[in-house]
């Protein structure tokens, strides 16, 4: 009859507490100890030999660390293999039971981790085949074990038991401790667990309750070999009663077993086995136990305003400055007062697509959806309105035909909001939906804090960035006599159309190579197809408006450019972006690289960051970098983010970012890495390369 886990602790703990009042002192029985610069190992045996008639010896497996290095759990997370032990050479040894002792989270490269520090014991429950017989213990035991490095050990333990009476009080208490953190069964706990949902295989929600009240809750749940999660967002009810956590899955195992989720609080540790999962997501009605430091918050503020106005001369500035100057040109022969109201509706235009921003974001997280900046860019019907838009906005440049309003509307509009300023408003949206695709300075910290707080920070963070954007517009409103300086109107207008119009014709190809990369050249040659009819069209409308035959060409159209976006890009139009030396994003390879004292440089890009584009044509495809991500020992990898991947925007989350570019560089001596600005310069690129890995470890 195999004893109960919470019978074992109680036995052990019991026969510790007695022999330390009135046993005397007996030899210890321990193996002999395996010795590295690392680590020191022993297997202890709490009884000084076999009884008569017993069945059953307590025994451990203990493990002292030097400072720095850790062992892993059972479940080691995303990387990591849990410590194995062969029994096979022992004698009079029917069964062993090793038990796990509660692991603490600890993180390396990026990665969570759990398992032990300093010193374990894995209590064993060895069960005996004759009660009369002495033993020979055999333990071949396999450990990975890592600090800035991994290091496998393979080593052999042996103990001989004989027979004979008595216990080793120290042994009993040390194994008797570590018994004790071993997580209990959750039926024998007042824990329960009261919902469970695999939200779109994105994350893993759990509800529990504990009547006595949470202290410092941690969660490990277990979802066969190869999956992974991340560290939980956990909240607590205002009584602290109740328990929601949010759990990043980073990997889920195609050979699935069943969920097993262990808890552990400050004063005890419960495992439950055979975890149900709904489909009801259960909501968190509860504040983040973990919330934002509200003194950042007017800081924050500020880096958000100086973030929107940098992106006024990002890369991606042609493409706005374009729609800006050609709003400059139509305001120019206004009165003053319709100069500033134009230039303000402008502006309101642009805050007023942060706010609908905004409150996509809210929307899409109250949905359980993960978010980023900039994400709207692999959306593929976002991005066939947004060419069918631009495209028409470059074609009125070129004079092809005039964009107007019916008469009916511009009256309503004339009465509601003045003459021409819903085109302004427009305008300012337009210039906004533009410059998203950029990630300027400053703003990579102002995202984090808004997409990881509150309603409140995120309506404020994005309309901060929003005034800021929309800054020129607010000056040129406030002094309107800057417009006086511009030449007066004439036929060099003409040619400034034509060259906004190219630039904007320019945008529309930029666009362009991006929808090939989020779905296929095909549906990319049907959108420019349909954007080139659409043209016709509406330069056949203006000559002959009753032509109702170009009409139904262009309603035909439409229906023809919804159909495809619809198909899943083929295996033929993918595009493969890791070459020469790039290889393709790992998250769990990062640690086995850096543990073999390789230096990891990671490259967060897609096709619709033009500050990535900058980045790699600048700095990461010449010289020096390039030499220097080529060397040997050096790891470049590429994270393409073109089109939604959970694993990246894990990864993203995990270092506190939801914008790209990101760049980061792992080693040796940085195994936590070196964040990197998103605009890059050679210089710093090289000096974190040298920064990550100072002794060279792993170069030749």
């Amino acid at each position: 009859m195999r004893i109960t886990l919470a019978g074992y602790q109680g036995l052990l703990v019991s026969l510790a507490l007695f022999l330390v009042l009135v046993a005397s002192p007996v030899r210890a029985l321990e193996s002999n100890a395996y010795r590295s610069e690392v680590l020191t190992a022993r297997l202890i045996v709490a009884e000084a030999g076999i009884a008569p008639g017993s069945q059953f010896l307590s025994a451990g497996l203990k493990i002292e660390l030097e400072e720095g290095w850790k062992a892993y759990w059972r479940s080691p997370g995303e990387v990591g293999l849990p410590p194995e032990i062969d029994w096979k050479g022992s004698t009079n040894l029917e069964s062993v039971d090793m038990l796990w002792p509660a692991p603490t989270r600890f993180r390396a490269f990026g990665i969570e981790n759990f398992g032990y520090a300093k010193q374990v014991i894995f209590p064993l429950q060895l069960r005996l085949a004759n009660s009369d017989r002495a033993a020979e213990l055999k333990g071949l035991v396999d450990l990975l074990i890592c600090s800035n490095v991994c290091i496998p050990e393979r080593f052999e333990l042996t103990l001989p038991v004989p027979l004979g009476t008595g216990v080793d009080a120290k042994a009993a208490t040390d194994i008797a401790t570590w018994a004790a953190r071993v997580p209990v069964a959750g039926p024998e706990s007042a824990i329960a667990v009261s919902g469970a949902s695999l939200k779109q295989d994105q994350a893993l929600v759990v509800q529990m309750t504990r009547p006595s009240g949470w202290n410092n809750p941690d969660l490990f749940p277990e979802f066969g070999a190869g999956s992974a999660f991340g560290a939980p967002d956990i909240r607590l009810t205002s009584d602290r009663t109740g328990l929601w956590a949010s759990i990043p899955i980073l990997a889920l195992s195609e050979e699935q077993t069943s969920l097993r989720i262990t808890v552990v609080d400050e004063d005890v540790a419960v495992t439950f086995d055979d975890v149900n999962t709904t489909d009801v997501v259960p909501a968190p009605p509860y504040a983040s136990e973990t919330s934002q430091d509200r003194g950042q918050f007017f800081p924050i503020l500020l880096l958000s305003f100086l973030g929107g106005l940098v992106l006024n001369v990002m890369p991606c500035v042609l493409p706005v400055l374009s729609i800006k100057f050609g709003s400059a040109l139509r305001m120019k022969n206004r009165s003053v007062s319709q100069l500033r109201a134009g230039f303000l509706a402008t502006a309101g235009g642009t805050v007023a697509f942060m706010w609908v921003l905004a409150l996509a974001v809210i929307a899409l997280q109250t949905l359980g959806y993960a978010v980023g900046w900039g994400v709207q860019f692999q959306n593929a019907y976002f991005l066939i309105a947004l060419i069918l838009v631009v495209g028409l906005f470059a074609a009125n440049l070129f004079g092809v035909f005039e964009i107007s309003l019916p008469s009916s509307w511009m009256v309503r509009l004339s009465g509601r909001f003045g003459q021409g300023y819903a085109e302004d408003f427009s305008t300012g949206a337009l210039a906004a939906i533009l410059a998203t695709p950029c990630s300027a300075p400053l703003l990579g910290t102002a995202i984090a804090f808004a997409l990881s707080g509150t309603t409140g920070d995120i309506l404020a963070v994005f309309t901060a960035m929003g005034i800021g954007l929309a800054l020129p517009y607010i000056l040129v409103a406030a002094w309107p006599g800057f417009l006086s300086r511009l030449p007066k109107p004439g036929p060099w207008m003409i040619s400034v159309k034509i060259v906004l119009g190219l630039l904007l014709a320019g945008t529309v190809a930029w666009l362009c190579w991006v929808l090939i990369g989020v779905t296929s050249p095909t549906l990319t040659g049907l959108v420019l197809l349909g954007l080139g009819l659409i043209v016709l069209a509406a330069r056949a409308y203006q000559v002959q408006p009753r032509n109702g035959l170009l009409w139904g060409m262009t309603a035909v159209l439409g229906m023809t450019l919804a159909a495809p976006a619809l198909l899943p890009k083929s295996s033929d139009d993918v595009t493969d972006s890791i070459t020469s030396y790039w290889v393709e994003f790992d998250r769990s390879r990062i640690a086995r690289e850096v543990s073999q004292g390789k230096t990891v440089f990671v490259d967060v890009t897609a096709d619709w960051c033009i500050t990535c584009k900058a980045n790699k044509t600048l700095v990461l495809d010449r010289e020096p970098v390039l030499g220097a991500l080529g060397e040997e020992g050096v790891i470049a990898m590429r994270a393409d983010w073109t089109r939604p991947d959970a694993k990246i925007q894990s990864y993203l989350e995990a270092h506190g970012r939801y914008a790209i570019p990101f760049n980061i560089v792992y080693g040796p001596d940085a195994p936590e890495g070196i964040i990197l600005s998103e605009l890059l310069s050679a210089d710093a690129v090289l000096e974190a390369l040298s920064a990550a890995n100072l002794s060279g470890v792993g170069k030749r």
